[in-house]
């Protein structure tokens, strides 16, 4: 087949995916593109790109690609769909709420099945709010043109029939997987701080219930690795509740690198959809906390869990430093466990078995 993958911003745990499934479907022998925002991400997000051009032989195409709803949509969808004509593609699948509507208009208009992955995106907001209502309002009506959905687990998919609804449309639930190469102890600089964040600095991640946490537990430090459009206010948020000499922030790093910075990772978001710094940190044997949102419980057992609130945070923090080894060896015996259930290939295999049900 020739797959084109259609998405927005080529960094974070979406880029991951797409990334690592146009890689898995390369080699299984089908021709693959990328289609992707070209104002995102900066140099490092352009240097990604350009090592995807060994796989992906179909090319990769970019164009500005607005983050909200803008007039600037109808040049990106006109381009993709002359992308998908051009370049003669069996499939377009879009990954994302703006990769959705972008690969389900254009296939709708060229006339080739288009497939949907949401990756947490319009699930996060609700019904009762004005902005909510309008995105999932429009994921209603896209849900009607596309062929069929794509979910990266369980919760992803129970919360779009609950909120949107699957509109009669097959769907198949594929969850992410890492390479064999990825299940290797990360081993921590002397320097590590206690804690580690890695991710989008955004509200939604949760950094400001971390920080709060953090200021009521004496001596703890907390790197974070990332970047986004909200880092200078939770810089600021560190600096007003006095945890300048136990936070630094490390900016955008590749995952390796980040995982040698700090002893614990720790994942405070208040929603999720399957994310990849999970696996990543569980494959590398480091020990975990993270909120109980999202898929992030299919992955994670019960002890490694906590609530989105600041005391639980903050307790769940505690509870871990408390008995570093016992957080080691838990972490050994999970990262021993993921090496069957969460690989690259099989979530590949699922996917691109999927589509060929679409094409019948």
């Amino acid at each position: 087949m020739r797959i084109l993958h259609v998405f927005r911003s080529p960094v974070g745990g979406l880029f991951r995916h797409v990334r690592d499934l146009a890689k898995g479907q390369h080699a299984l022998g089908h021709d693959i593109g990328l289609f992707c925002d070209s104002t995102t991400g900066g140099p490092l997000a352009k240097a990604t790109l350009a090592t995807c051009e060994p796989f992906c032989t179909a090319g990769v195409t970019t164009e500005a690609i607005s983050r909200l709803p803008s007039p600037s949509d109808l040049p990106a969808i006109a381009k993709a769909k002359a992308v998908a004509r051009s370049g003669d593609f069996d499939i377009i699948h879009g990954h994302g709420a703006k990769g959705g509507l972008i690969a389900r208009l254009a296939g709708k208009q060229i006339g080739i099945p288009s497939v949907y992955t949401p990756h947490g995106g319009s699930l996060h907001y609700r019904w009762k709010s004005p902005t909510g209502a309008a995105f999932l309002a429009t994921e209603a009506l896209l849900a009607r043109i596309g062929a069929g959905f794509v979910f990266v687990c369980d919760f992803e998919k129970k919360a779009f029939a609950d909120k949107i609804g699957l509109a009669g449309k097959p769907y198949v639930v594929a969850h992410n997987g890492l390479w064999a190469e990825e299940f290797v102890p990360a081993r921590a600089r002397p320097d590590a701080t206690d804690l580690l964040f890695v991710g989008e600095v955004r509200h939604l991640k949760g950094i400001d219930l971390l920080l709060n946490a953090l200021a009521g537990l004496p001596g703890v430090s907390l790197t974070i690795v990332g970047d986004g459009p909200e880092l200078a206010d939770f810089q600021a948020l560190s600096a007003s509740l006095g945890l300048d000499s136990r936070v630094r922030f490390a900016g955008r790093l590749a995952i390796a690198e980040a995982l040698t910075l700090g002893r614990m990772m720790i994942v405070p978001s208040r929603n999720e959809s399957f994310p990849y710094v999970v696996l990543e940190a569980a494959a590398a044997a480091v020990p975990l906390i993270a909120t109980r949102v999202g898929g992030i419980p299919e992955v994670l057992p019960p002890e490694m869990l906590c609530e989105p609130e600041q005391a639980s945070i903050a307790s769940a923090i505690r509870l871990a430093l408390a008995d570093r080894a016992e957080a080691a060896r838990k972490a050994q015996t999970l990262a021993t466990a993921m090496r069957t259930a969460y690989s690259v290939e099989t979530m590949t295999q699922t996917i691109t078995d999927f589509y060929a049900t679409l094409r019948r």
